[in-house]
């Protein structure tokens, strides 16, 4: 029988019976999103090892859920130039012709498709928790992408899904030398 945590932001989450510390909440909108509900899990958390995560986990929560359609679009530069160099870096591919083609860089979000939220620590440096988008997209069919925000407010990464929440921890640099994460 698998046991059960409660959110105060999105209520209920039962643990995943394979992974024990991980906890999903099934169906919940999302406003960046156009309101599309996505699942959202709690990662690599222990109730027992870390008592203030449901707590944090519910305030980065809260922030990322006041984030709008006109957020998203902010961001839409950082999602095209992912796209771009992407496709720079593999060649052209004429499958890929409606994405060399877009003119307007918020058009990016039509050849993108959010799929799950999975919910944090960090467990380097900050130690915060982190909202982490996963998305399928139509440029890196294999490794997706992924939008991660520090506490659910500030974006910290666009790029494929490889698990790691900064360019710091991908690349083992200074957080002082990740661009989003240091707000340089």
């Amino acid at each position: 029988m698998s046991k059960e945590i409660i959110s105060k932001v999105i209520g209920p989450l039962q643990q995943d019976e394979d992974f024990p510390d991980w906890w999903k909440n099934t169906g919940t909108e999302i406003p960046f999103f156009n309101h599309e509900q996505l699942d959202i899990t709690f990662m690599d958390f222990e109730p027992e090892h870390d008592a203030a995560f449901i707590e944090e986990a519910d305030q980065a929560l809260a922030n990322f859920l006041q984030l709008t359609v006109e957020d998203r679009k902010s961001i839409s530069e950082l999602v095209y130039k992912n796209c771009m160099d992407f496709l720079e870096a593999v060649g052209y591919d004429e499958d890929d012709e409606p994405l060399w083609e877009i003119k307007d860089h918020e058009e990016i979000w039509n050849f993108v498709y959010p799929s799950e939220i999975l919910v944090s620590r960090r467990h380097r440096r900050d130690q915060k928790v982190y909202v982490q988008i996963a998305c399928s997209c139509e440029w890196e069919q294999e490794h997706g992408l992924q939008l991660v925000f520090r506490e659910g407010k500030q974006l910290t990464r666009v790029s494929s899904q490889d698990g790691h929440l900064t360019e710091a921890d991908a690349y083992d640099k200074p957080d002082s030398e990740d661009e989003l994460l240091s707000g340089n």
